[in-house]
């Protein structure tokens, strides 16, 4: 095998690897971005659970007023 036959499978075995390398780093940003998407669904859940606990607890507010509490049971 001569010298440039030897460089051109070496560039060739060079960029078979640079091209699974690519697509390895292709199918990882696929998965981070799916997991991204789900990720903001997630927290656009919880922070619409928030709101509605604090709207519900804004339209009846536990306050620390004793004389509302009922008494202790006595024992």
């Amino acid at each position: 095998m001569t010298d440039l036959e030897q460089r051109l499978v070496d560039l060739e075995t060079r960029f078979a690897f640079q091209e699974q390398a690519l697509l390895e780093l292709s199918d990882a940003l696929a998965a981070a971005r799916s997991e991204e998407t789900h990720n903001a669904l997630r927290l656009h859940r919880a922070l619409e659970e928030l709101r509605q606990l604090r709207s519900a607890l804004a339209a009846s507010p536990v306050t620390g007023d004793v004389a509302a509490e009922p008494p202790p049971p006595h024992y």
